[in-house]
């Protein structure tokens, strides 16, 4: 009944749709090409990021946890609690054992990957945590907040037992809305609403450089592979490129109509990639400032972007709903992966480029084959039962008693008993009964409407 029409399954069990539904809901032509549904947050999803042995996607949630995902199966291994606000970012230690997360409750956790239990628990921020990074030696955590600071924690147990911040970096004038390390793990970047890129000594805690030049706030910075430069994305539609040693703008790249959400760099450090608010996705040659390619599809913000390690390939997240795999040689866009009923804010390719995450603000994380298009896991960790205050208006007040949703919202129901089994994606966040009508308002954005016998 929900399989898609022109599916094999449809096709062969045809012959046993139930006759006594009279009118069974509109389904799509073709299945969908999420491969993964990752469910079992209950507020959005601001973060995710694959582990570097590509066998795990950590996701940060505003209701408040971290959740650790089987990227082979869908299943969910760990739900990380302790954080008393949205979890806003979160990273994998370049050796995947360790996970770090950043909060609005002010505070950076650092987790065991294995056993899901908190190491530290890492205070020293005045204002929210928006972004958390390990660097490249796994030694260090670099933290930005909106307290203007941006703070490096140790993170081997010697070092960090106690959670002592070992540097905090102060010089921005306004909230930090990006950090990151260099490959070399030298250095930490920092762009901020204060309109600078800052660069700080890993080691001493030293401002090296302060970039100046953007008229708007900078949301997003990137180091390039070779550690030389840096890339910085701004509200004032421009992209920066700066030499890390010297401080110097080497490039500023025009071309953005509105403001420049997210920027990287390739692997191989010759080209940068940037998602902005005018829609497209843009690559640049690193070493000319020449775009090379305008990226056209999406119809909303484009949030995120990212390189796939082999360079082939560019990944973006956006407003509409949607990602984009694209072919960094071409330009062409080879998938376009539908599945998501609200924004998706973030993206990113696995060490071995052969999965996609997505993470949106309709609580789950996506996990994709960019080959192929298809979603390849739906993890379903939500306990359906604990999701009837949703529903508890119409258990409350029941439009007509003879038929309605069941308490765990799994079944449509007939009187006291189970009817009609709903598969997870046809399951109601709302529904209505009109006598023997059940509409059913469904997370993914679909309406599913079916009619029943009035009679027994």
């Amino acid at each position: 009944m929900f399989s898609p029409a022109r599916s094999i399954t449809r096709g062969l069990f045809k012959q046993e749709e139930r006759r006594w539904i009279t009118a069974g809901p509109v389904v799509e032509e073709d299945w969908n090409a999420c491969t993964q549904t990752l469910e079992g947050h209950s507020g959005s999803v601001n973060s995710v990021a694959f582990s570097p042995d590509s066998k795990r996607v950590a996701s940060g949630s505003a209701d408040r946890t971290v959740k650790l995902w089987d990227a082979a199966t869908g299943v969910c291994t760990q739900t990380l609690k302790g954080h008393s606000g949205s979890v806003n970012s979160v990273a994998f230690s370049p050796d995947s054992k360790r996970v770090a997360s950043g909060s609005y409750d002010k505070t950076v956790k650092l987790w065991d990957a294995a056993t899901g239990v908190c190491t530290q628990t890492l205070k020293g921020h005045s204002g929210s945590v928006n972004s958390v990074a390990f660097s490249p030696d796994s030694k260090l955590v670099a933290s930005g907040s909106y307290d203007k600071t941006v703070k490096l924690r140790t993170v081997t147990i010697w070092d960090a037992a106690t959670g002592a911040c070992t540097q905090t970096l102060k010089g921005h004038s306004s909230w930090v809305n990006s950090v990151a390390f260099s490959p070399d793990s030298k250095r930490v970047a920092s762009g901020s609403r204060d309109k600078t890129v800052k660069l700080w000594d890993a080691a001493t805690g030293a401002c090296t450089q302060t970039l100046e030049g953007h008229s708007g706030w900078v949301n997003s910075v990137a180091f390039s592979p070779d550690s030389k430069r840096v890339a910085s994305g701004s509200h004032d539609r421009t992209v920066k490129l700066w030499d890390a040693a010297t401080g110097a703008c080497t490039q500023t790249l025009e071309g953005h109509s509105g403001s420049v959400n997210s920027v990287a760099f390739s692997p191989d450090s010759k080209r940068v990639v940037s998602g902005s608010d005018d829609k497209t996705v843009k690559l640049w040659d690193a070493a000319t400032g020449a775009y090379t390619q305008t990226l056209k599809g999406h119809s909303g913000w484009v949030n995120s972007v990212a390189f796939s390690p082999d360079s082939k390939r560019v990944v973006s997240g956006s407003y509409d709903k949607t990602v984009k795999i694209w072919d960094a040689a071409t330009g062409a866009c080879t998938q376009t992966l539908e599945g998501d009923s609200v924004s998706v804010n973030s993206v990113a390719f696995s060490p071995d480029s052969k999965r996609v995450a997505s993470g949106s603000y309709v609580r789950t994380v996506k996990l994709w084959d960019p080959a192929t298009g298809i979603c390849t896991q739906t993890l379903e960790d939500v306990d359906y039962s604990t999701s009837v205050s949703s529903w508890s208006g119409h258990a409350k007040t029941p439009l007509q008693k003879t038929y309605g949703i069941g308490s765990d919202g799994k079944w449509i129901t007939r009187g006291s008993e189970n009817w009609l089994w709903l598969p997870p994606g046809c399951r109601p966040g709302e529904w209505a009964v009109a006598a023997s009508t059940i509409a059913i308002g469904c997370s993914s954005g679909r309406v599913l409407i079916m009619t029943f016998p009035a009679d027994n």
